[in-house]
């Protein structure tokens, strides 16, 4: 363990991203109090099931719209100050959500702070920046580990947040119905406002570019192309199945078991603390037997608990699928990020970053609008069937696509690391 460790803390050796890390870590914070609360809180204020898919389907587009601009934005003009004025815009977002629920101004706030935005662990439309900033502070072989390690800190954050989503029941005695809610937003505010600080005392990292690319630079070029296009074809897949299954399992917690906050903010506390140490390992797993195998391997196992879940005949079984589920889910986060990253070469980081969240987000921003509507119809497992499906069909996908990919980088590293 302590091995694991010093061998962790010499990973983040480089200030820089110890600094991006910590930002993650605090962020995650307010989202996973919002991933856990925010759809409740709407429920509360009597939306409908419809209603509130809709609106997280609208936060997801506005996201997928920033991530298509910043993310090569970045690679041209710096990761600082576009990450800088995100925090900005959460800060104002969080504002309006604490001082009214006025339903314009609340649909305002949740597109401007990404609210809700689902059970994946994804640093949000700027998370592609937060990537490529990282990828310049250590060497390629080191690049799984570290971006493991950003994920399993980002999962402590949200279980930090999705305990304090507990405290609408704490608050109920002095506010009444949604107003328990309210004070989630300053968590959100302050959390923010820590980043924005945080972020501040990061130099700004961009890499060097040449105006006329050589030829052989123009043949690499259409590779990673064709690598990015097959990266976009799989997780089209994925998106439309986290879509389904993601933004709204606490809504489906209420609704099945008439559960709220007391109950599923620590369900989800747990779940994140677990699926932190599981990045942890899953990061090892293919630092030592490579990305792919280790992917499809977990992922599978999520897939059977993913069909599991629904059909769970009772509350304590399902809280188990979920856990479970979640956890082997999630633990692979860093790796996939780490092999989207190592598809193109530094100064198109950006770019393969923003690919990489776009095409998950693109077709995830319809599940939401399509899982509420499913659920008022009374059809409680079905999206979560369908999205075990497509799970099924990705991770074919990704096997075929990077396969030999991976295989390659891995004896690059080795033939590299040999004397």
């Amino acid at each position: 363990m302590r091995a694991a460790a010093a061998r962790l803390i010499a990973i983040a050796r480089s200030p820089d991203s110890r600094l991006l890390i910590l930002v993650r870590g605090v962020r995650s914070i307010g989202q996973g109090a919002l991933v856990v609360d925010f759809a409740l809180y709407l429920r509360a204020l009597h939306w409908s099931g419809g209603e509130i898919g809709a609106l997280l389907t609208a936060s997801m587009i506005s996201g997928i719209v920033l991530t298509a601009l910043v993310g090569p934005l970045s690679d041209r003009i710096g990761r600082k100050s576009l990450l800088l004025g995100f925090e900005a815009t959460r800060i104002a977002a969080a504002l309006i959500a604490l001082s009214t629920q006025n339903p314009p101004l609340l649909v305002a706030a949740a597109l401007l702070g990404q609210y809700g935005r689902g059970g994946s662990g994804s640093a949000g439309p700027f998370g592609p920046v937060e990537q490529a900033w990282l990828a310049h502070s250590v060497a390629a072989e080191e690049r799984v580990s570290l971006y493991s390690l950003n994920s399993a800190i980002g999962f402590l954050g949200r279980a930090c947040g999705a305990l304090l989503a507990a405290m609408p029941v704490l608050f109920a005695g002095w506010f009444d119905g949604p107003l328990a809610y309210r004070p989630l937003f300053a968590l959100v505010l302050i959390t923010s406002a820590t980043s924005l600080w945080l972020i501040s005392r990061v130099p700004d990292g961009r890499e060097t570019r040449r105006r006329k690319p050589a030829p052989s630079e123009v043949a690499l070029g259409r590779r990673e192309n064709a690598l990015l296009l097959r990266l976009a074809f799989a997780n089209l897949l994925q998106g439309a199945a986290l879509g389904l299954s993601g933004p709204l399992t606490a809504y489906w917690f209420a609704v099945r078991f008439g559960q709220g906050p007391a109950l599923l903010g620590p369900l989800a506390a747990a779940t994140l603390i677990l699926a932190a140490l599981a990045s942890l390992g899953a990061g090892r797993l293919a630092q030592r037997h490579g990305i792919v195998p280790v992917v499809i391997t977990l992922r599978a196992v999520a897939i059977g608990l993913q069909v599991a879940l629904p059909l769970a005949p009772n509350l304590a079984s399902a809280a188990f699928f979920y856990v479970a589920g979640s956890l082997f889910n999630r633990s692979t986060n860093g790796a996939r990020q780490a092999l989207s990253i190592g598809l193109v070469r530094a100064k198109r980081r950006g770019l393969a970053a923003s690919l990489n969240s776009i095409s998950l987000s693109v077709p995830r921003a319809a599940g939401p609008l399509i899982a509420g509507l499913l659920f008022d119809s009374g059809h409680l497992a079905l999206p979560f069937l369908i999205a075990a499906g497509l799970n099924v069909c990705y991770l074919c996908v990704y096997g075929w696509s990077f396969a030999e990919h991976d295989r390659a980088t891995r004896a690059a590293a080795g033939a590299a690391a040999s004397p």
